[in-house]
């Protein structure tokens, strides 16, 4: 059950910075203010007015600090209730001492999310935009960034209420014969509500299509560089990613433990992982070690970018590694090409993509980059202030559900069901929605969604 208490916590992230910030939601805010800040002016707080003054401890008097106060006054706040915000310099023991001032003045420590769930809770925002504050705050690219924004400003959750809408009205029809159980449906009534259905599992369909690269752009992906020992692997990591992250060197073998960067291609962020080269002869425990661990990579990773050395004739290992790709997403990417070459390309798998790169003089990245983008946003529409999309893997499944009710409800529309029947399920279509926009959400689903937030936001 929400409790309409007052909590504080620091919205600003731990550590030495310019500016800290403690925020302070609930009836008693304004009380909060008086007991702990002390403005250089005397007096109350006017409404988003941003103050200057004094921070200090209500148990004695005695400063904390000085710096800035601002109170805004119910609805118009995030959470639409009497919202606080105390300013001050943004080193950890000054913004810690007054997060401490505020609970010895009264309030209780925010759970994590806590801000924002009362923002949904008290209609400030739907479910569908609360969980997008954490997508922004997460965002790693500028067109992840965009898409959260957009979810944000209420776009999923309008598109959602249009296949609401169209449920209800096909639903308001079946209802009607429910209550006049002596009338047969007719026809035209039968069309309507078809087309209506219809209408809403096309929407439907659409978003959960969507998804494919929404999740890409929300979460990114991984891609694993895998390759026998001196096939340039670490080479090509240090070249995406333009600077010499990983040790370059003749000897074999010398890379030994996962080194991972994130890197952004025309909007999608990639995790490039640099594994430890795979050979049957390895030399010792260390290595042996780094290739089990490279081994047990590939069944994870998104995609493989199989690297064959160009100058070294195509060998056992490399067969090797191809035999345990079988089954896998895997790219070949031809290394070291500005070298005399050696390799038959005919031994190369005839029905995979094939990008030939050389990281020293950077011939072939900008393909390799594009590669990479059309693999992962193949169908994917151009990025536009009006695409909706969804990234969530709790949306996708609920409208997997309300596909299957809608599957049902044309099994037993075409079984000539009773109307109080296929009522069940365009209810179950509309508890779908429910669930996504926090009209129909369980409070256990409520709490480990806002238990993924951070503390003060």
């Amino acid at each position: 059950m929400y409790l309409a208490d007052t909590i504080a916590a620091i919205a600003t992230p731990q550590g030495c910075g310019g500016i800290g910030i403690v925020r302070v939601s609930g009836p008693r805010a304004e009380q909060i203010g008086l007991a702990v800040f002390c403005a250089k002016r005397g007096g109350g707080f006017d409404s988003h007015r941003l103050y200057y003054g004094r921070l200090i401890n209500p148990l004695d008097g005695s400063t904390i600090d000085e710096g800035m106060a601002v109170l805004m006054r119910a609805p118009r706040s995030y959470t639409r209730e009497d919202v606080l915000e105390l300013h001050c310099h943004g080193g950890y023991l000054v913004v810690r001492s007054v997060l401490q001032a505020c609970v010895a003045a009264g309030v209780r420590l925010a759970d994590p999310g806590e801000f924002t769930k009362r923002a949904f809770l008290n209609g400030r925002i739907d479910l569908c935009q609360a969980e997008s504050v954490i997508d922004v705050i997460n965002s790693r690219t500028d067109a992840a960034l965009s898409l959260a924004q957009r979810q944000r400003e209420g776009l999923l959750g309008r598109e959602l209420d249009s296949v609401r809408q169209l449920i209800v009205e096909a639903l308001a029809i079946l209802e009607a014969h429910i209550d006049f159980p002596e009338d047969d449906i007719d026809p035209a009534s039968y069309a309507l509500i078809y087309d209506r259905v219809t209408a809403a599992r096309n929407q439907i369909v659409r978003l959960m299509d969507s998804f494919r690269y929404g999740k890409v752009l929300r979460e990114g992906v991984s891609v694993l560089l895998a390759g026998k020992p001196n096939a340039g692997k670490s080479s090509l990591l240090n070249a995406l990613v333009c600077e010499d992250r990983a040790i370059v060197s003749a000897v074999p073998g010398t890379t030994r433990d996962m080194i991972e960067e994130i890197v952004t291609v025309n909007g999608l962020p990639l995790r490039i992982i640099d594994a430890a080269g795979i050979r049957r002869h390895h030399g010792d425990e260390l290595e042996q070690e780094g290739i089990r661990r490279t081994l047990g990579r590939l069944a994870e990773a998104d995609l493989v970018l199989f690297l064959a050395d160009s100058s070294r004739p195509f060998d056992a290992d490399d067969h090797e590694i191809l035999s345990a790709l079988a089954g896998r997403p895997y790219i070949t990417v031809l290394t070291k090409t500005d070298l005399s070459p050696q390799l038959d390309s005919q031994l190369l798998p005839a029905c995979n993509d094939l990008v030939s790169v050389c990281s020293k003089t950077g011939a072939g990245l900008e393909l390799l980059r594009a590669t990479l983008h059309r693999y992962f946003m193949v169908d994917a529409p151009p990025l536009s202030d009006d695409l909706v999309a969804i990234s969530n893997v709790r949306h996708q499944d609920v409208l997997a559900r309300a596909v299957s009710s809608l599957a049902l409800f044309e099994q037993h529309r075409q079984s000539a069901l009773s109307p109080d029947l296929l009522a069940v399920d365009l209810r179950d279509v509309l508890s779908a929605i429910g669930e996504i926009t926090g009209a129909t959400t369980p409070d256990a689903v409520l709490d480990l969604i806002f238990s993924s937030f951070c503390i003060g936001k």
